[in-house]
């Protein structure tokens, strides 16, 4: 109904459909009730003036980009609370009501010289793929290199039973171009991986990528400005590209960790991280041994306990999952046709699922230094929500005090990735089915050893990625020969809006240090917000004469001094956990502590400010900053 009734407010403009009784209540449920609160009579009303515009033929939309003021108006009262002003650009571009291109100076992208690449990219998953699809409307050359042999990264690896988002994909997709028909509202892996591709080829990024190179090495020439970059082909030879512009879209989860447990290579059947899935493996009446309790494990086991013989599950902490209904459900034919064919219903349809999953929880996650139980919950909204989590596990496993003591955990909800439950309480009753939390000892020839020995036929290690390293795991050599790895030495990466770093110019990250997300919202957003600043970026350097940027150490390292500190009142500084967002010190180096506006806004435009530049013809030691 929400959705509907924006729908109708576009094509007619009539202020009715912005009023009493047809005003929807706020929601806070992930997936929200389709009356949105309306009386039966109010919603009636709303059907039959769709089903009017169905019959008759849709009119010429009386409102197309709303404009700041009426944007903000529609947002609220779509979702029934007040969003503030400064979201409105951010959606409006977000939704294709307002250019996402502009204010940058387009007309000089002309002078780019076409013919070698002037971007160089690496990684052609979603991110490096929304760069891409930036770069080809703009017009400016670019090639995409990839180890693997199609587009999707993380999503064309991960192969496992039961592999899918735990974002809606009407807010983890692209802003541009089709909009994709989803068959459900969390799409399982395949679907979204031919999504990925089908995109790609949609926008003319896929005639860009050249596959099966892996990048080793990036050196910047300072006489030339211009990268040097060595990527290995299948026959081990080795290729150069050469461009002013090098950019990162390596993502986070491409870099599998296998935990170091004595004996592993003893095993004398399959042992594997989920990262590398055997095509061909059957586990029909096997006995597996699942390492960790983390996102893949929790939608592996729920996948594979009905067709094993034996699934035993190793846990180190336990997980807080949130209830979603609607998680695996298909999305109904009638509803699919209004996505597909009744204007501005799918641009809204997003807008209710981003805001959802967006800025809404973070204020949540904020350490209340006035609260009374600040080792099992942040504050009094993240207490409520743990009260809520724990019902529902009560709700499910609370006769089994046994499993109660092993699946609540003792720090507060959001501490960790949060999971959606996708029948995993349910799946830890089965009589097949065993949660071990003893510490996992070694494994032997012939199954796992903790507390005592579980005989295994197939081991899966679904302990996490190697998360702190981003680029630097690639020979990237700056300035004056300044190496990355060195920079970013003890896993501690750290950039300037997780995009640049100083001493090496003219190189950009997507997906880099303090940008994963962790309170919510898409991968894709990111990147997209990336990509908007990147372009910015060349097309100021085109106008301006500028052959090189470098951010100033002084800037990138009063920003990250900006980011611990606000993580300082987050909760994933608590103590009372482990997480994979921190590294060995205890610094935050993947989570954004910002709201999705605030990013949004921070990397919209680039700002000469805050880097040194070098004009055309400048020799690099004479370069300013200028604005």
């Amino acid at each position: 109904m929400r959705v509907l009734l924006m729908a109708l407010f576009h094509l007619t403009g009539d202020d009715k459909w912005m009023s009493e009784p047809f005003r929807p209540r706020r929601d806070v449920r992930l997936i929200a009730a389709r009356d949105a609160g309306l009386s039966d009579d109010a919603q009636q009303e709303v059907r039959n003036e769709a089903a009017r515009f169905i019959d008759e033929g849709f009119p010429e939309a009386v409102i197309g980009d709303p404009g700041d003021e009426l944007m903000v108006k529609m947002m609220s009262v779509c979702m029934g609370e007040n969003i503030p002003l400064e979201y409105s650009l951010m959606m409006r571009e977000d939704l294709g009501f307002a250019s996402r291109d502009a204010g940058l100076p387009l007309e000089s992208l002309q002078q780019v010289p076409q013919g070698e690449p002037h971007v160089v990219i690496v990684g052609a998953g979603v991110s490096g793929l929304a760069l891409g699809a930036q770069l080809s409307r703009l017009g400016v050359s670019y090639v995409i290199l990839d180890a693997n042999s199609e587009v999707g990264g993380t999503w064309y690896r991960n192969r496992y039973p039961g592999c899918g988002v735990d974002t809606p994909n009407h807010a983890y997709s692209f802003s541009t171009g089709k909009r994709n028909k989803w068959s459900r509202y969390f799409a399982l892996r395949p679907e979204i991986q031919q999504y990925i591709v089908d995109t790609s080829r949609a926008n003319g990024v896929h005639d860009n990528v050249v596959f099966q190179r892996e990048v080793i090495a990036a050196h910047w020439d300072e006489d030339s400005q211009v990268w040097s970059v060595t990527a290995t082909t299948p026959s081990g030879a080795t290729e150069q590209y050469v461009a002013p512009i090098f950019v990162s879209a390596i993502g986070g989860l491409s870099t599998p960790r296998i935990a170091d447990i004595p004996g592993a290579e003893t095993f004398n059947g399959p042992l594997f991280h989920p990262f590398h899935w055997p095509d061909d493996l059957d586990l029909a009446g096997k006995r597996v041994a699942l390492i960790g309790t983390g996102a893949s494990a929790m939608q592996i086991a729920t996948t594979i306990a009905p067709q094993v013989e034996k699934l035993t599950i190793y846990q180190r902490s336990p997980q807080w999952a949130r209830d979603i209904k609607g998680y695996r459900d298909l999305i109904d034919d009638g509803e699919l046709w209004l996505l597909e064919h009744f204007p501005f219903y799918a641009q809204w349809f997003r807008f209710s699922m981003f805001w959802r999953y967006g800025d809404g929880l973070l204020p949540a996650l904020r350490k209340d230094p006035q609260w009374e139980h600040p080792e099992r919950s942040m504050n009094r909204i993240n207490e409520r929500h743990r009260v809520e989590m724990l019902a529902y596990i009560e709700s499910i496993i609370g006769h089994r005090p046994d499993l109660m003591e092993k699946c609540v955990p003792s720090y507060p909800p959001y501490g960790k990735r949060i999971l959606l439950d996708n029948g995993w309480f349910e799946m830890l009753l089965r009589n097949n089915v065993e949660l071990v939390t003893d510490a996992v000892e070694h494994i032997d020839e012939t199954g796992v050893v903790a507390g005592e020995h579980r005989d295994a036929d197939v081991v899966v290690m679904a302990t996490g990625f190697e998360v702190h390293q981003f680029l630097g795991r690639v020979d990237v050599v700056g300035r004056d020969g300044k190496r990355l790895a060195d920079e970013w030495v003890n896993d501690d990466p750290r950039a300037y809006l997780g995009l640049s770093v100083s001493g090496f110019p003219n190189l950009f990250m997507m997906s880099g240090p303090n940008t994963f997300l962790a309170h919510g919202g898409s991968l894709i957003f990111m990147g997209e917000c990336q990509a908007r600043y990147i372009s910015s970026a060349i097309a100021k350097m085109t106008s301006q004469g500028i052959s090189s940027i470098d951010v100033d150490k002084t800037v990138m390292d009063e920003y990250n001094a900006k980011v611990d500190a606000e993580h300082e009142q987050l909760i994933w500084t608590h103590p009372g956990m482990s997480t994979w967002y921190r590294n060995k010190y205890g610094r935050i180096t993947v989570v954004l502590p910002w709201r999705l506006v605030d990013y949004w806004s921070m990397s919209h435009d680039l700002d000469f400010s805050a880097y040194h530049v070098t004009q055309r013809g400048q020799h690099a030691h004479s370069s300013s900053s200028i604005s």
